[in-house]
């Protein structure tokens, strides 16, 4: 393995990351821009590290995290510190959807976004209990939403999927 391959480590496996495709990170961009506006309430995290178990440690795309002073230096954001996680998806949604979506209710993670680049829709969920999200939505343009943790902000799908 290289240094600077992109993996990650899904339940004990260390898996290769797909290239970032042009599509993909115009995505995130986009994404991260429209976090922004939660200025201090919130950290945004683009593809770094959440360490959610001893063997799991993925890299979401985007991830909202409780603002800390040392912005993490002191060890990776654990499942507790975060808000909500984003994937975007376009050839790995199988992936992105019944594996690490699964993994992340296991992890008790609060808020998952799935955006499906190809179906061009947003996949919200919410209420982890065990590995099942009990609130499961599928949101299209033209329909608004919050992050659960800040529903004073408003966001239309159509800001997300551009």
């Amino acid at each position: 393995m290289k240094e600077d391959e992109r993996v990650e480590l899904i339940r004990g496996e260390i898996l290769k990351r797909s290239p970032v495709g042009r599509q993909h990170a115009a995505w995130v961009n986009r994404l991260n821009k429209l976090f922004q506006k939660l200025g201090d309430r919130a950290l945004v995290s683009i593809q770094n590290p959440v360490e959610l178990d001893n063997y799991s440690e993925p890299e979401p795309d985007v991830v909202l995290l409780e603002p800390k002073a040392d912005f993490y230096a002191s060890g990776h954001p654990q499942s507790q510190d975060v808000f909500l996680i984003v994937e975007v998806a376009d050839s790995r949604i199988k992936f992105d959807g019944e594996i690490k979506v699964v993994l992340y209710g296991e992890n008790n993670v609060v808020e998952v976004w799935l955006v499906d680049i190809n179906e061009q829709c947003l996949e919200v969920y919410r209420q982890p209990i065990g590995s099942i999200y009990q609130e499961v939505q599928k949101l299209k343009r033209g329909e608004f939403l919050s992050v659960q943790r800040f529903s004073d902000i408003n966001i239309q799908v159509d800001e997300i999927l551009g």
